[in-house]
């Protein structure tokens, strides 16, 4: 199989670690479990300033290799990657994030997977043919059969592949979103995932 795997609150706890941000900063104090919006800036309750802030600090190189791992998907993707299956991080980071990405993947064991940028959310400057750079066109030539993603924002990035099994990671933020067909499943944890592919 072609697996697709969100970077972010699929491989490692990154909203969490925004809830503390955002009380450190600004005094907002919005518990993990009542972040109702992937959106944080409308989670949180910020202005255009004090989110822009707020992600320019979460994405401190010395800070997103701090983000703890997801637990079971280490385990779960060099399991996928053992049996043969290809295995693609495609993250809507900022490009300038990526080394620091990389390194996090390689530091937690994922050195074997391909990792790219792909400016879901329109918030990058974005850098063209560049080697881990996606631009829009370029991805919607790619072919996965497995997704695993905790954005509803990201599922329109699905629309052009109807046979693709999407495995939706459970988080507060998505509860609540309708999911567009029968192929999109909740997992509540890694371990759902991993039965859910076997």
């Amino acid at each position: 199989m072609n697996i697709y795997v969100d970077f972010d609150d699929c491989l490692c706890e990154t909203a969490l670690y925004f809830s503390g941000l955002a009380k450190e900063l600004f005094g907002v104090d919005v518990p993990y479990k009542d972040i109702r919006y992937f959106d944080l800036k409308k989670s949180f309750s910020l202005t255009d300033e004090q989110y822009e802030y707020m992600m320019i600090e979460g994405h401190r190189p010395e800070i997103l290799m701090s983000y703890e791992e997801t637990s079971g998907a280490v385990e779960t993707v060099n399991a996928w990657l053992n049996e043969g299956h290809d295995v693609s991080v495609i993250t809507g980071r900022p490009y300038v994030a990526y080394e620091a990405s990389r390194t996090w993947l390689d530091k937690h064991g994922l050195d074997r997977v391909k990792m790219y940028c792909l400016n879901k959310y329109g918030r990058d400057a974005f850098i063209k043919n560049s080697e881990f750079n996606l631009e829009i066109d370029d991805y919607l030539k790619m072919n996965f059969d497995l997704a695993v993603e905790d954005s509803p924002s990201a599922f329109s990035f699905f629309e052009h592949l109807p046979n693709l099994k999407v495995l939706v990671f459970d988080r507060p933020w998505n509860r609540d979103h309708k999911f567009p067909g029968e192929n999109y499943h909740r997992c509540r944890d890694w371990t759902e995932i991993r039965k859910l592919t076997n």
